[in-house]
C-alpha cells in the first residue's frame, strides 16, 4: 500500500483520529511500515491503547481496506488526504487537521472563502430568520456557508445559502452516509448538489456525542470567520468560537434578548471582544467586500477583453485588492486570474505589492 492509501486505511478503523496517526507517523516515520512491521511493534508505541492497537493488527489485510473502499465507491464519496492537493488549504492552517476528510459532492477552491453560521439547536423563529437572512445575503458576494447540519440556526443556514441560489458546506459528526438528524435528509440531499457534505469520520459512523466537539475544529478551520446567531452559556456553538480563535479566525456574533437563555452566550462574546453584527455589511466591511456589486459600466477604451475589464475596474474601485478576493468576487479560478493579472501588468494597468495585492497605476 502507498503512503495515501494506508492514511485511508487506518482513518476507516473506528476509533483511530488524528492523534493516533499522527503518534504513528512520529513512531514510524514512513507510515507504509505500519503494514509490515510486527505486532509487538504496533503494540510497543507509546500512547497508543492496547485496543486501538489490537484493531489496526487485525484489520490489517487488503480485504478489509478493500470493502471499506466499496462502500465509499457505493455512496458516490470521495477521500480527500491532507497531503492532496484537492485538500482544503484553510484547513491545513490548523494545529490538527485531519489526515482524511470524506467528502460527498464536491469541494471547490472557492470555497475557502467561506464563513460559518452557527448557533442554537433550540434556536427561536427570530434566529433562524437571522441565521437564514444572512447566509441568503452572503452568497450573494460569492461566499460559502459553512455550518454542522443541526436542527435551528444550523439548518437555516443551510437553507439560506441555497435559496440565496450559492454554495454550503455542512461538517458533520457522523459518517458522510450518516444524516443526523433524520429530518434533514432532504436538505443534506440539496447540500450535495449546491456544495458538500464532508466529515473526518469512517463511512457508516453514528453521531455520538463526542464526536461533535471534534468536528467544531473543522466547521471553524475551513473558514475565514464564524458567526454566532443564537447560543446559550454552555452551547456547543461557543466550542466553535474557542477553535475558531485557537485557529486565528474571526469571530461574530448577533445581539439577542437579554432576558433569554438562547442570547446569554452570543450577549457574553460581544462583551468578550467579538464584533457585534447587526446587518450582513458589518462582516462585508472585515473583509473589504461593502458594496461589492459596483456599477460595471466605467469606460475604459484601453483594448481588454470583457474579463480583462472586470478585474481592472475591480482593483481600480477597490485598490488595495488582493487575488483571493478578486477571485471569489468575480468568480474566476485562480489560474484564469493570473492570466488576466499578467495581461494588465504588461499593459502597465496595474502593480502587484507584496502579499498578491494589486493596485491600479
Amino acid at each position: 500500500m502507498n503512503e495515501r492509501e494506508c492514511l485511508i486505511w487506518l482513518n476507516s478503523i473506528k476509533g483511530i483520529g488524528y492523534k493516533t496517526i499522527k503518534k504513528l507517523i512520529d513512531y514510524f516515520g514512513d507510515i507504509q511500515k505500519l503494514w509490515s512491521v510486527s505486532s509487538s511493534e504496533i503494540y510497543n508505541v507509546s500512547g497508543i491503547q492496547k485496543s486501538l492497537a489490537k484493531k489496526i493488527i487485525d484489520n490489517r489485510n487488503s480485504e478489509f481496506f478493500c470493502a471499506y473502499m466499496e462502500k465509499v465507491k457505493k455512496i458516490n464519496a470521495n477521500c480527500i488526504c491532507l497531503n492532496d492537493s484537492n485538500y482544503p488549504s484553510s484547513l491545513k492552517e490548523i494545529y490538527d487537521p485531519p489526515y482524511v476528510l470524506n467528502v460527498i459532492g464536491d469541494y471547490k477552491e472557492d470555497d475557502k472563502f467561506a464563513i460559518a453560521i452557527v448557533g442554537s439547536r433550540k434556536a427561536t423563529p427570530y434566529g433562524k430568520n437571522i441565521a437564514y437572512k444572512f447566509a441568503k445575503e452572503l452568497v450573494k458576494y460569492g461566499i460559502t456557508i459553512v455550518s454542522g447540519l443541526a436542527v435551528g440556526i444550523d439548518t437555516a443556514a443551510h437553507k439560506g445559502a441555497l435559496d440565496g441560489g450559492g454554495r454550503t458546506i455542512a461538517v458533520l459528526g457522523s459518517g458522510v452516509d450518516v444524516c443526523y438528524p433524520k429530518s434533514n435528509i432532504n436538505l443534506m440531499k440539496k447540500i450535495v448538489s449546491s456544495g458538500a457534505v464532508l466529515s473526518e469520520y469512517p463511512i457508516g459512523t453514528l453521531p455520538r456525542p463526542g464526536n461533535f466537539p471534534r468536528r467544531n475544529r473543522i466547521i471553524s478551520g475551513l473558514v475565514k470567520g464564524v458567526l454566532v446567531v443564537e447560543a446559550g452559556l454552555k452551547s456547543g456553538s461557543l466550542i466553535t468560537v474557542n477553535h475558531a480563535l485557537e485557529q486565528g479566525r474571526d469571530v461574530f456574533a448577533v445581539p439577542g434578548n437579554i432576558l433569554t437563555n438562547t442570547s446569554k452566550g452570543t450577549n457574553k462574546l460581544i462583551k468578550e471582544g467579538a464584533k457585534i453584527v447587526t446587518c450582513v455589511e458589518d462582516i462585508l466591511e472585515e473583509y473589504n467586500i461593502q458594496n461589492i456589486f459596483f456599477e460595471n459600466n466605467i469606460d475604459i477604451d484601453l483594448n481588454l477583453s470583457c474579463k480583462e475589464k472586470e478585474v481592472y475596474n475591480l482593483i481600480r474601485i477597490k485598490q488595495p485588492i488582493n487575488i483571493e478576493l478578486i477571485s471569489v468576487v468575480l468568480r474566476l479560478n485562480i489560474n484564469e486570474l493570473n492570466s488576466i493579472i499578467t495581461i494588465l501588468e504588461l499593459k502597465g494597468l496595474i502593480e502587484e505589492l507584496p502579499g498578491k495585492i494589486f493596485i491600479a497605476v
